[in-house]
Order: C-alpha cells, then structure tokens, then sequence
C-alpha cells in the first residue's frame, strides 16, 4: 500500500505540479512555489534577476568587526526539461528538446503549450499503418513528431508563436513500497531535501549563514544560477544536490539505500570526511558515486566561482532520468535533508582553515 500523510510526500507532488521548464516565468511558476515552501523556515527569500529562488537563514555566529561572517550555500536547481515551438504545419506543433529530452518516451505524453493561455495537447506522429515501404515502425525520431492541440489550424495560429514554452502535463503517481513517480524530480526531489535540512536546523543551532538556493537554468548547461549566486554570496563551503542514477548496472546506486556522497576531483575531500563522519554517527545509511570527471551539475560552477570554493555533490537516487516519469524514494529526499543539517550545525570558524590543505 502507497504510504499516506508523509509531509515530505506531499511537498514532492506539490514541487512536481509546478511549471518549471527552463525559461518559463508564466502562470503557477516553480519560482512562487518554491519560495512558499521556503518562507516558513527562512528569515527572508528573495528572487534574484536571472530566476533564481534564494532563502537566508542567520547563524548565531558574533565574528569581529575585522571578521566576515562565515556562509554555506545549499544549491539546488528548479528548473525542469521540457520543449520549445519551433514550427506550426497546418494547425500542428513541432518542437525540439530544453534540457535532453529521453526521444523513446515522449509518443502519447500530454503536454501543455504554454502560449497566449495554456493549451493542452497530446504528442503524437504518423501512425504505424501508413508509414512508407521499408521505413522502421520503431524509429524514434522528435522531429517526426508533432503536437496536436486539438484545434483548427487558425486557432494555432492565433494562439501559439515560435519560441513558446512546452512543459508535461503528469500527475504524480504514489508505487508500491513508498516510492513516487512525477515529472521534474530532476531537481524537485533536491528542492524538497533542502526545506526539509531548514526544517531541522529550526530546532538546531548553528553558527554559519545558510544560503539555500534554487538555481535557476541548469538543465541547458549553461549553470546561469548557480554562476550568478555563488559570485554574490561568496560562500566559504558548498553543497550541490541533484539526482544521480540508480538501478542500472554501471553504478551501484539502489533507491532507499541513502544519499549519495560524490567521491572526484570535484569534490573537496574534508567536506566528505565529515559528511561521511556524520552517517556513520547517525546510522545513517550512504552511498557513494565516483566520479572521476565531474557531473554536468550545479557544482562545477559554483566550484570556480572568484578564487575557489570549497563544494561537494550529495545525489539522491532516481530511476528514469530525464522522463516524465522519474522514480525517487521520499526517504533519501529525507535523509539527505537531515544530513545536509547535521553537518551545518557543526561547522564552525576552526572548519574554514581545515578547509585549506596544509603545506609540508
């Protein structure tokens, strides 16, 4: 039986309703969601200009005068894949990817064009009874797709341009075992783990600032959030989370078995120790991911952000990637929160020169 009332359950299928393709600045925007599931466990939240959602909780730190507050920024990307109008044949949209799209899924997906009002259509193609002589009834092709809206082609016309959004339209669906399946747990899943680190530290202290930020377009690789927060907010430590891959065979990484703590050049070695530190006190079950050359995340960008900054990769595992259809566990949404504020609530000044490898 699905498991019911669990907080964090909720919260994940609010987070997935929500329209976040990036770009999309519309109606039930990610952004205004987002920040509602900050405010209660923030002293303030703030949008920056490119889209990015930030919440600042103080720390109980005093420095001196002479002496700068000491910062954590908790990154997180909002923004989802979907796709973009880039023609209108006889009443028809075709369309191309924003973020990499999985091309073997997206027949008979319901969408929504986002254009002057929201418009919902099906994805579909040629069938496979009239296609040519020779040609393979399972080619899997986005460009020989198209989306019908279910209108006259004048209608189109007049209600959808090139360069209009297009996002899924998915309910979220609760499986057996707790698990929920929704669009956009790539990255909602680590929006959620990050309220739920704020709703520990509320019964916590902790001395450093808390920067926990939504980032804005990710999933077109350009990192634009995460870039532009971590050059204002000059942390002194960084935690990306995001979504890594789980039940395939070239990464032992199982859904409910914990977080995943990234071991790489990418990732500061301290920061690791004593996230790891931290699970074995706890009981806590981890995972670990090697990733010799980075993962396309948030964290490359906030890494060589002015002159370094320290920063590791915590994942939470996921089936599905980049579907409609993602799979994640609510409980590594809520170990990894739990963790990510057992580790704040432990830094303190002495940390920063731990930080710094020391000469021999």
């Amino acid at each position: 039986m699905a498991e019911t009332n669990n907080p964090t359950l909720e919260m994940l299928k609010r987070l997935s309703l929500a329209v976040g393709v990036t770009g999309f600045t519309g109606p039930n925007s990610v952004h205004s969601v987002v920040s509602a599931e900050l405010e209660p466990y923030v002293d303030r939240v703030e949008r920056d200009r490119m889209g990015s959602v930030i919440g600042f909780k103080a720390g109980s730190q005093s420095p001196a005068a002479d002496q700068p507050r000491r910062k954590i920024m908790l990154a997180a990307h909002l923004d989802e894949i979907g796709a973009v109008v880039t023609q209108i044949d006889q009443g028809f949209i075709r369309f191309t990817e924003i973020g990499g799209l999985d091309e073997r899924v997206l027949m008979g997906q319901e969408v929504v064009v986002h254009g002057r009002r929201d418009l919902p259509g099906i994805i579909g193609s040629i069938p496979p009874h009239l296609l040519a002589p020779g040609e393979a009834s399972n080619e899997v092709d986005m460009e020989k797709m198209h989306i019908d809206l279910g209108l006259p082609s004048e209608t189109v016309a007049d209600l959808v341009q090139i360069g209009d959004i297009i996002s899924f339209s998915r309910t979220p669906t609760e499986l057996l075992s707790g698990l929920i399946s929704a669009k956009a747990m790539d990255n909602r899943a680590s929006i959620a783990a990050l309220v739920v680190c704020l709703q520990h530290l509320q019964r916590m202290q902790h001395q450093w600032d808390v920067y926990a930020v939504a980032t804005a377009d990710e999933e077109w690789g350009s990192f634009v959030g995460a870039t532009t927060q971590a050059y204002a907010i000059r942390p002194d430590a960084a935690i990306v989370i995001d979504l890594t891959f789980a039940n395939v065979d070239e990464i032992e990484v199982e859904l409910n078995k914990g977080p995943v703590i990234s071991l790489g050049p990418s990732n500061h070695p301290v920061i690791r120790r004593r996230l790891i530190d931290i699970c074995n006190d706890l009981e806590m079950k981890y995972q670990n991911e090697i990733l010799p050359s980075g993962a396309g995340t948030d964290a490359f960008a906030i890494e060589i952000s002015r002159e370094g900054v320290p920063t590791i990769l915590i994942s939470i595992p996921s089936r599905y990637m980049h579907s409609p259809v993602e799979v994640v566990h609510p409980k590594d949404v809520e170990r990894t929160g739990r963790l990510m504020a057992q580790f704040i609530a432990g830094l303190e000044e002495a940390f920063v020169g731990e930080l710094v490898p020391k000469l021999e």
